[in-house]
């Protein structure tokens, strides 16, 4: 069973995850991405690439009922390949936009950041890296893409609280780069998608590696440690139990 759909259609690919109610991001979701952007790189007919989720979540984040079963060598396993996927679409030599659809809240946050361009849909919808609210921490790349979007105090801000932004309240921060309605999401996520295919892929592969890649290489080199300490909060008596909860009252 795939937990994800996707179409090409005039140098446009579009993929949509599909997982539940809320799309929660398991080992699978993050294996079929991360196979799924390799293909596309491959593909010369790609020249952009949309990512979207369905129903009123982008997503919600990690499915955290499963990985309460995972052993620790386990989730860093998963965690390893989570990070090695939001730095693959922060690096990705072709433009990548965030269409969110709904709530992108925690891992789905980082995902979207890790895009090029994010539009995100006026409403009841939320973003937020809101880890801290369940006492888990977040990873060195999650955080110097918040700074690298936000700058230093906003995104301390947002981290140390976990705020629950709305789409206005993300666009004045420079969270998210365009507000639409619902109706006018699909619209405006393509005509943003065409206008990025429309540019020399060569000129934009060089342009954005020149841009980012000394970010990447500096969260590279400290995100493995940034895991082991995720890790350990994670597994902490406190931490843990809090999981439980918002399990259970989920």
């Amino acid at each position: 069973m795939s937990f994800h759909e996707c179409a090409i259609d005039d140098g446009i690919a579009k993929i949509v995850l599909a997982r539940g109610k809320v799309n929660a991001i398991n080992e699978k979701v993050v294996e079929e991405l991360t196979e799924r952007l390799n293909e596309l790189l491959k593909n010369p007919d790609v020249k952009s690439v949309i990512l979207t989720g369905t129903g009123k979540f982008f997503t919600f984040g990690f499915d955290i009922p499963e990985f309460l079963s995972y052993p620790k060598n386990d989730f860093i396993r998963y965690l390893t390949k989570f990070t090695d996927l939001y730095r693959l679409i922060f690096t990705y030599p072709k433009p990548v936009i965030a269409s969110l659809n709904g709530h992108t809240i925690a891992g789905g946050c980082m995902l979207a950041i890790a895009c090029d361009y994010r539009i995100m849909v006026s409403g009841k919808a939320r973003i937020s890296l809101n880890e801290i609210n369940f006492g888990s921490s977040l990873f060195a790349g999650s955080v110097d893409l918040l700074k690298m979007w936000l700058g230093q105090r906003p995104a301390e801000i947002a981290a140390y609280t976990g705020a629950m932004y709305s789409a206005e309240e993300a666009l004045k921060l420079g969270l998210v780069d365009r507000v639409c309605s619902e109706p006018e999401l699909e619209s405006e996520t393509e005509r943003a998608a065409r206008d990025f295919s429309e540019k020399d892929p060569d000129a934009f592969a060089s342009i954005k590696k020149l841009l980012r890649s000394q970010l990447a290489e500096q969260i590279k080199a400290r995100e493995r440690q940034s895991i082991l300490d995720f890790v350990d909060i994670w597994y902490s008596e406190k931490t843990w139990r809090n999981l439980q909860d918002k399990v259970i009252h989920a």
